[in-house]
């Protein structure tokens, strides 16, 4: 297969097989060979001066365009001349994407971070010998462009190149259009072809970025500090999840990787640092799917002196400041739904979801065995060990968070399953804790932090009696974040939010994986 078969990409409609690739492969470094010998090695090009990129190109040219055809009305030819006259010289580099052969003209097509542009390359502009050289390069290569932006006679916005650098030399064919990247596992794999072929995952990870970068705006203005706290614990505290574990040589401890930010930024708290807030990335030794990745990017921020109602108050309004920054509209579409994000959040208790979508009314059930049966009649499997706010859980995961499209806070949990919450004063059972459901997913989990360090301990030592029973997700006792307590933490409310997961909310993305750049994947020669 020849490289001029791949040069024109766009008119080929079979696979290419890996002996075509490699095929293909000697081709290329045949030329970097011969580049080489001639002293044009363009690996040896150290930098290229770019002073604007191909979207503000195209932009600024309309612009121009407008305001001369404002001034000028009808008189076409003063409209050529003072357009003429506002030529500028302009450098762009980018990689290219297409290539139309003409002869002693041809159209390529240049993609920067930005976006795309046409340049046009004629033998006259840059010399018969350049344009020699030109003619040997190959889609993929990374070129420099010196020239000046017009509007071709079919109307489209080109680059007229006055010079053309070759900057980096590809030696591998991009995946062809109707089948290279089609394959999820590849993409996933090969994030880096994925974004050179799909200007729609850029634009994802692009308004992820914006994403992230809205929230700490927003949480900065209201006087939150952002912190970092260690990655690397003696105790993976915080969440119920099996943590990954490791050994420190130097210290020759075995250690694991954090599954939350909670009890450190919580020690900030009672130091004195009221509003803390932390972005970082969390370890959990679980399975794969659609909304689940190992290694996840998590927010958690903790603020003095409020409960639960503040954190559901901010949560509301962060949701909806980040609809209208990043989407600009608070009807955000998803898959065949559309979620608004506009209206005020549905607020129900565990119990009351539960009675809603099933009838029954967890408060007319007395003891644990009368929830077991309840479990048993409707088929909820259960463990010896639970109890009845343990079955409350199981009935809310199985008959109602299906149900949670719009977004629902979801509050008052039983004590059972909230080892770090509040007890609420008025029924202790429960505790002062929400989950805010949109589409079916839990997209944070708040508390009214418990701050009684003797309840804190007698509720770790429940846990590690769960630990002993076989449950290896249940915390384990964390003296220095006792004593922590001891000194004292203010009332305070907290809040965590998996980010990943509100990246795929607001950008319409299926799974996980296409919200993190380079998502787990098993290792192929396993």
């Amino acid at each position: 297969m020849s490289e001029q078969i791949i040069s024109n990409a766009e008119e080929i409609e079979q696979e290419l097989t890996a002996e075509d690739i490699n095929s293909l492969k000697k081709i290329r470094m045949d030329k970097l060979d011969e580049l080489k010998e001639n002293g044009k090695n363009p690996f040896e090009i150290t930098k290229f001066d770019v002073n604007i990129k191909c979207k503000q190109a195209r932009e600024e040219y309309e612009k121009t365009e407008t305001a001369i055809k404002a001034e000028c009305g009808d008189d076409e030819e003063a409209f050529k001349e003072k357009l003429e006259a506002a030529k500028v010289t302009v450098r762009m580099a980018g990689r290219i994407m297409s290539w139309r052969d003409m002869g002693k003209a041809n159209f390529i097509d240049i993609r920067d971070s930005s976006d795309r542009i046409q340049v046009y390359v004629r033998m006259n502009d840059i010399g018969e010998e350049n344009f020699a050289d030109f003619k040997k390069w190959d889609i993929g290569d990374i070129v420099g462009v010196e020239g000046f932006v017009f509007r071709t006679r079919r109307g489209e916005i080109s680059l007229h190149a006055k010079k053309i650098t070759l900057l980096t030399k590809s030696l591998l064919p991009l995946p062809e259009k109707w089948h290279g990247l089609k394959d999820q596992d590849t993409r996933y794999r090969q994030r880096y072809t994925d974004l050179i072929c799909n200007p729609e995952v850029r634009d994802t990870f692009v308004k992820r970025s914006k994403i992230i970068s809205c929230i700490r705006r927003y949480l900065d203005d209201k006087g939150f500090m952002e912190v970092e706290t260690p990655m690397l614990v003696s105790n993976a505290g915080g969440a119920a999840a099996r943590p990954f574990e490791t050994h420190y040589n130097a210290l020759d401890e075995d250690v694991k990787l954090r599954i939350s930010l909670e009890l450190y930024l919580k020690r900030l708290i009672v130091g004195g640092l009221e509003r803390v807030y932390e972005i970082g990335r969390v370890f959990r030794n679980e399975g794969v799917d659609a909304r689940h990745n190992p290694e996840f990017t998590l927010m958690e921020l903790y603020q003095a002196y409020t409960d639960y109602h503040g954190m559901m108050d901010l949560t509301e309004d962060l949701f909806k400041t980040l609809a209208m920054e990043v989407c600009g509209t608070y009807e955000i579409p998803y898959g065949d739904k559309v979620i608004d994000l506009g209206k005020p959040f549905e607020r129900m208790t565990m119990i009351e979801a539960v009675k809603k979508f099933t009838g029954i009314d967890f408060t007319e059930v007395k003891t644990d065995e009368e929830a077991k049966e309840l479990a048993k009649k409707h088929h909820v499997e259960f463990e010896a060990r639970h109890k009845k706010g343990d079955i409350l859980s199981m009935f809310f995961e199985e008959f109602v968070e299906e149900h949670l499209i719009q977004p629902t806070f979801i509050t008052d949990h039983p004590i059972e399953i909230s080892p770090l919450t509040k007890k609420k004063p008025d029924d202790p059972e429960y505790v002062e804790r929400f989950e805010l459901f949109i589409n079916t997913w839990e997209m944070c989990n708040a508390y009214s932090e418990l701050n009684d360090p003797i309840d804190q301990r007698e509720r770790f030592i429940a846990q590690e009696e769960l630990l002993k029973q076989g449950d290896d997700e249940a915390n384990r006792i964390d003296e220095d974040f006792l004593r922590a307590l001891e000194i004292g933490m203010p009332p305070t409310g907290g809040i965590g939010y998996g980010i990943d997961r509100l990246v795929m909310l607001l950008t319409n993305s299926p799974a996980i994986r296409d919200v993190l750049l380079f998502p787990t994947m098993k290792s192929l020669d396993k």
